[in-house]
């Protein structure tokens, strides 16, 4: 199983999903980590140059706008089973799912465990933490 997991130093689960600048792939086979890589990711950073707030007719984080910038953060661990972020937006987290990659909000820091956990289906998925 590959999790991707947001962050912004290697180490600790980010607490914003769109801020985060890469991805941490961990590879998890048997509950053992057996792989991982840094990845870049599209987010913020990149977008900042980009008009920040959608049009009177859309809702924050929904769009055409919205959804060209999450297909770019999705598109990178497209061969990723789920993704783990601190916080996240709503409209990050069902594009995730309509790409069939399984959106998962921790409060859990650690990058690995929260992996591993997640590996093994027991990293609770606090979606009270979407915003």
């Amino acid at each position: 199983m590959k999790v991707a997991v947001v962050s912004e130093d290697g180490v600790k689960v980010s607490q914003h999903f769109g801020r985060a600048p890469y991805y941490v792939v961990v590879t998890v086979e048997e509950g053992q980590i057996v792989g991982s890589e840094r990845r870049e990711k599209a987010g913020h950073h990149t977008f900042a140059a980009q008009e920040h707030h959608p049009p009177r007719h859309e809702q924050h984080g929904y769009g055409v706008a919205a959804g060209a910038k999450h297909e770019q953060m999705a598109e990178v661990i497209a061969d990723c089973d789920a993704v783990i972020a601190g916080g996240m937006g709503r409209g990050a987290y069902e594009a995730m799912q309509a790409r069939g990659i399984r959106p998962v909000i921790t409060d859990l820091l650690d990058l690995r465990e929260a992996a591993l956990q997640c590996a093994q289906g027991t990293l609770p998925n606090l979606t009270e933490r979407l915003h």
